[in-house]
């Protein structure tokens, strides 16, 4: 299995020179199974440039959304296999808490985009999942997921594949201060041993109280459960916006030395643009 980060900000992209490093687009990862399956992590602004690399392909994509914040589907619209004629897209929409699971294509009609979805020549199915359905499969990879900790809720994903498991928990706030979907032991049993675990990390300690209730977690928290969850990488996710890439990399130190005094070998890392991880 390669894994591809084509997307790594949270909230809204941000452009300039003082985001060239881990990049300015929102959230999309990319698996590439070994069996040839493409399975993607939402569909934020970085899915553009995943699907000048998928129009190569006929193959099908499977789309796995976590919710439908403008961040994880805005990039949808310029996805270029959904124009492929005969192109198969499935999309999974995420367990948010109202009926919308076709926000994903409702947003390309009437005044917000000006190609209507329904115009498309590529074979799109919403495939919703049941709240009673704890996992699946697609080809040889096999689905688990959990509910966020977010303002609507959504869908964390667990993919085990080709012998290794990916946690992708974005958009998750550890210690809500409302009613919780998800509660840190359950996090730890989902992710546990997984070989790599995307976590939100959008704050830092300094950013609260002010942003409490907002759906993120401070980089910590994030460190926090990956040290719980005994996993071998913690890659930090949903970069704040406004954070310039010398302000990531001194989260991603502070938190490698938060490591270093739990005296564990856990490697935590920023997520970057086009960083690519076998696994």
């Amino acid at each position: 299995m390669r894994l591809t980060f084509y997307g790594v900000r949270g909230s809204t992209p941000a452009p300039g020179p003082e985001f060239i490093k881990y990049g300015g687009n929102t959230a999309c990862v990319h698996l590439q199974l070994n069996d040839g399956t493409d399975i993607i992590l939402d569909a934020g602004t970085g899915i553009k440039k995943l699907g000048q690399e998928l129009i190569k392909k006929q193959s099908d994509v499977h789309l796995l959304l976590s919710h439908n914040h403008w961040d994880h589907i805005q990039g949808f619209p310029f996805f270029a296999p959904i124009y492929q004629p005969g192109r198969n897209i499935f999309i999974t929409p995420g367990m948010i808490s109202f009926d919308e699971h076709d926000a994903v294509l409702k947003q390309m009609t009437g005044s917000y985009f000006p190609v209507d979805y329904k115009t498309l020549q590529s074979n799109i199915e919403l495939k919703p999942i049941g709240k009673d359905v704890e996992s699946w499969n697609i080809n040889s990879a096999k689905i688990s997921r959990l509910a966020m900790n977010h303002p609507g809720s959504g869908s964390s994903y667990l993919i085990e594949a080709d012998g290794a498991k990916v946690a992708y928990i974005t958009d998750n706030e550890l210690y809500p201060p409302y009613r919780k979907e998800t509660d840190f032991l359950e996090w730890v049993e989902f992710a546990m041993q997984a070989d790599i675990v995307i976590h939100d990390a959008q704050y830092m300690l300094s950013d609260m109280p002010g942003k409490s209730g907002w759906g993120h977690s401070v980089a910590e928290e994030a460190v926090k459960l990956a040290l719980a969850c005994r996993t071998k990488r913690l890659a930090l996710y949903s970069h704040d916006h406004i954070r310039t890439d010398d302000e990531i990399a001194a989260i991603e130190e502070h938190c490698q030395y938060v490591i270093e005094i739990a005296e564990d070998d856990l490697q935590v890392f920023a997520a970057a643009e086009g960083l690519a991880i076998d696994l």
